[in-house]
């Protein structure tokens, strides 16, 4: 992987984030980033919980972006670049 490369979190990339629980704790979550979603006027990371959370295990844990403190990038798959629709033609 290259680092200069990486600019934005890809969905089925695996990820370790780090993240505000309390002003005294930080909660880690591990798993697959399935996208994004929206809480109240927030944003979210969709993390779907790996094995290591034992019975959360296949859950999905929405993160609000304000309160991430870091991402581990532990598998990094590239985006497919959006394809191109075929101009539509009358004849052909």
């Amino acid at each position: 992987m290259e680092p200069s490369g990486l600019v934005a979190l890809t969905k089925g990339s695996r990820y370790r984030i780090e993240s505000m629980e309390t002003r005294e704790r930080t909660k880690v979550s591990k798993g697959v980033f399935r996208g994004y979603a929206a809480i109240g006027p927030d944003d979210a990371i969709v993390l779907e919980l790996d094995d290591s959370h034992q019975e959360l295990k296949g859950k999905l844990r929405l993160i609000p972006v304000h309160v991430v403190l870091s991402v581990d990038v532990l598998e990094h798959l590239h985006e497919e670049a959006p394809k191109a629709d075929k101009p539509h033609t009358m004849y052909g």
